[in-house]
């Protein structure tokens, strides 16, 4: 029992470690092992070594939270040392107002422009994110896979599935799902996202917001055209 708890608490140490890491390169923008060192002596109040911080950094790199700038060279005698800076996939583990800000956006919105225009506006966003997408005029199972790696790299765990008279798109994650339950509005949205990207107009069968466990859009098989 003592061995299972000394790996937990093993295990939350490394993790909180490298998140004290993640916040020292946030707020001095770059560092090197030598600083980062001294900045986790102050904040754990304890001792740490060089390769101890070195291994959590190549852990870091391996997720590609972090990279290497540059080589910095010592005041003193010495070789240069690594400069690390965060990616921009680091962001995401900061705390964020995102939802919020979205549910006061669309509440003032709907409170203050007709229904019609923020409709509109949100058809326009759909268009535009589709377009940033970038998927050529392929025939439909290419582009399905496009489709699917576009909406995965944004957050919505998809994949698509063959069916007997068509295909089913799946999307089993809404990147703002906490929005999403208080204006259903967002998941128009996303069915005229899926549309653009699809290139066709599919048959919305689920919802995550209707308590479902994922979104599913059905594609008849009459309905598909090949580029």
């Amino acid at each position: 029992m003592m061995e299972v708890v000394n790996i937990v608490v093993g295990s939350l140490f490394m993790q909180e470690t490298r998140q004290f890491i993640l916040e020292i390169l946030r707020q001095k923008s770059q560092a090197t092992v030598d600083e980062i060192v001294t900045e986790l002596k102050t904040r754990r109040g304890s001792v740490i070594t060089a390769v101890t911080v070195r291994h959590h950094l190549g852990e870091l790199l391996r997720e590609e939270l972090i990279s290497l700038s540059n080589l910095r060279h010592r005041n003193s005698p010495g070789r240069p040392q690594q400069v690390y800076v965060l990616t921009e996939a680091a962001k995401d583990y900061f705390p964020n107002n995102y939802q919020p800000l979205v549910n006061h956006i669309l509440n003032q919105l709907s409170n203050t422009v007709p229904l019609s225009q923020v409709n509109v506006l949100l058809d326009g966003v759909a268009t535009c994110m589709a377009a940033d997408a970038g998927i050529p005029d392929l025939p439909l199972l290419e582009r399905l896979n496009c489709v699917v790696n576009y909406l995965n790299d944004h957050g919505y765990n998809a994949h698509w599935e063959k069916a007997e008279d068509g295909y089913f798109l799946y999307t089993a994650n809404c990147p703002y799902h906490k929005a999403a339950e208080e204006n259903l509005m967002l998941c128009d949205m996303d069915m005229k996202l899926v549309a653009a990207l699809l290139g066709v107009v599919p048959r919305l069968k689920t919802r995550i917001s209707n308590g479902d466990p994922a979104c599913s859009y059905f594609i008849p098989e009459q309905e598909i055209v090949h580029g």
